[in-house]
């Protein structure tokens, strides 16, 4: 049965009795938009003519909206700004390992420069007391670090050209380039594990929280929405119950003031009357203004904001609640939130970095061993010049010879691998006494049991809120069949209360006593429908998010 075949079926018993057969034929919910005008009474005071009004007073006009719950939700999901904002943070997080991995992008470098300098002649050979030595000299080259092992290398080509005053240099100018080739490769500390991949390792699996994360404000943004539509849904409800009670007290006061011209009732019976229809029209204006406030909750959960007639535009719920009873699994719902809850994964994820921390440590404690290879080719080129010298004394006599060599000999120098030099070295270093790594890893151990200690705390608290929400369901409709029996019994008393007063039995007090009571559990089975149905929103979050309104 429907929400509003709910209303319908309490307001109209109420209806017939009080107002008659030209109420009673319309037999349908007026909702607080589409409330008409009630029966003109032949006299009225001012505080029943202002009753009158209001009650038939229509919600504000302006462009409205038809939705449903699933309506709602779509919307929210398109127009949200905390589902827009939760959207950006995979982005966010994205560009974050993009920085981490450009660590292992391949570095081009060049460098210039130009030099001169002059040093007194350590020689009487070099012809001259004061030598002066100018050059050029450019270098270019790649250098990377690799994700595979930790390693290093490092390849560049130079060239240069300098000039001397020295009489005795072979090459002036001397063009000269050098090839070098250096690879740096960690046998022990950071082979396995080193910083760049410990947070790069810690960047992915923040990845996956931000990803949970983003699902967890769906899910809860999902629940607020249904949450908060039910709630409009439950207002506008209650102001109908309102109305149909202002309705009652108003055609009561009709009565009463009939039978004070006839002679039948004292008149002090109208002012009790006037003072019913006043608090009545109390809880009405109560009402509007409750369906208004939540009209405006909805609005900015599912509304864009940038859209002109934001504030103005009605929400108008088209799906009411339903009160068919679901079967509820509860431990089939315990088992689904223990491997789906977004708290758990993420606390699990967080257990996972704790993981790699601890990995990273253990790697830092070893001995640093490293193993370096250099190679290196050279080549050589100019004005090379050729002295004769003295056999006797060994000094040069006199040049002989002059050989012309362009850079591009200095080249084929290199790429012929004619003189070549290369090594290997190992380094060896290790900490005397306790190292950062060793506080690192006994720190990394401890929050590791901290994290276990307190997943299992989470789970048991995943169940127990998984098992109260199933019981919420089960309470609220039972609470369901228990208001509808004393909305029941309420609308027996109420007509009991009108047959005694129509022979003299009963007072205005107890007639508008057994009203008040009626209206009370009218508006206790809109409540119980309403809580239902956020029970049943409530249990199927619960098994995806925590628990929240």
């Amino acid at each position: 049965m429907r929400f509003e075949q709910q209303i319908s079926a309490f307001l109209r018993p109420a209806a017939v009795l009080a107002l008659g057969a030209c109420l009673s034929a319309s037999g349908r919910v007026v909702f607080a938009s589409e409330q008409g005008p009630p029966q003109a009474p032949v006299t009225q005071s001012s505080a029943t003519q202002s009753a009158a009004t209001m009650a038939s007073q229509a919600v504000p006009s302006g462009p409205e909206v038809q939705v449903s719950v699933d309506e709602s939700v779509r919307m929210a999901l398109e127009n949200n700004l905390g589902i827009q904002a939760a959207r950006l943070s995979p982005q966010a997080q994205a560009f974050a390992l993009a920085q981490t991995r450009a660590n292992y992008a391949p570095t081009l470098f060049v460098n210039t420069n130009r030099n001169s300098s002059s040093t007194p002649a350590d020689t009487s050979l070099s012809g001259s007391n004061l030598l002066t030595n100018s050059g050029f000299r450019s270098n270019a080259g790649v250098a990377q670090y690799l994700k595979w092992g930790g390693g290093n290398y490092q390849v560049s080509l130079d060239g240069a050209r300098t000039t001397t005053t020295n009489r005795n240099a072979a090459f002036n100018p001397n063009l000269s380039s050098n090839f070098n080739f250096n690879y740096t490769q960690p046998l022990l500390r950071n082979f396995g594990m080193d910083i760049t991949r410990q947070q790069l390792a810690l960047g992915q699996k923040q990845s996956d929280i931000v990803d949970v994360q983003l699902q967890q404000q769906i899910a809860q943004t999902v629940r607020t929405v249904r949450n908060a539509y039910y709630d409009l849904v439950g207002a506008i409800g209650q102001l109908e119950v309102a109305r149909a009670s202002l309705q009652l007290a108003q055609q009561q006061l009709r009565d009463n003031q009939t039978k004070v011209e006839v002679g039948t009732m004292a008149p002090i019976d109208i002012i009790e009357a006037q003072a019913e229809v006043s608090q009545r029209e109390e809880a009405v204006i109560v009402n509007e203004a409750q369906i208004k406030t939540l009209e405006d909750a909805l609005r900015t959960l599912v509304m864009n904001p940038a859209q002109p007639d934001f504030w103005t535009v009605r929400i108008v719920p088209t799906e009411q609640p339903t009160l068919t009873a679901q079967p509820i699994d509860v431990d089939g719902a315990i088992k689904s939130a223990l491997a789906n809850r977004t708290d758990l994964i993420q606390a699990r994820k967080q257990m996972e970095q704790t993981d790699i921390n601890i990995n990273y440590a253990k790697n830092q404690r070893l001995p640093t061993v490293n193993a370096i290879v250099n190679y290196g080719l050279a080549g050589v080129a100019g004005t090379q010049r050729s002295f004769t010298y003295d056999p006797v004394t060994g000094l040069p006599t006199g040049e002989t010879t002059t050989v012309e060599r362009g850079f591009s000999d200095a080249l084929r120098n290199i790429f012929g691998n004619d003189y070549k030099a290369w090594s290997v070295q190992f380094q060896v270093n290790y900490p005397i006494g306790t190292s950062a790594a060793d506080a690192g890893l006994a720190q990394g151990r401890v929050q590791r049991q901290q994290e276990v200690a307190s997943l299992q705390q989470l789970e048991v608290q995943v169940v127990a809120s998984v098992r109260d929400a199933a019981r919420q369901v089960d309470t609220s409709l039972k609470r369901v069949e228990a208001t509808k029996r004393a909305r029941e019994f309420a609308e027996r008393r109420y007509e009991a209360e009108q047959k005694r007063m129509t022979v003299g039995l009963s007072t205005t007090f107890q007639l508008f006593q057994a009203q008040r009571d009626l209206s009370t559990q009218k508006q206790a089975e809109v409540n119980a429908i309403i809580a239902y149905n956020r029970a049943l929103v409530a249990f199927e979050a619960v098994q995806t998010v925590p628990a929240g309104r």
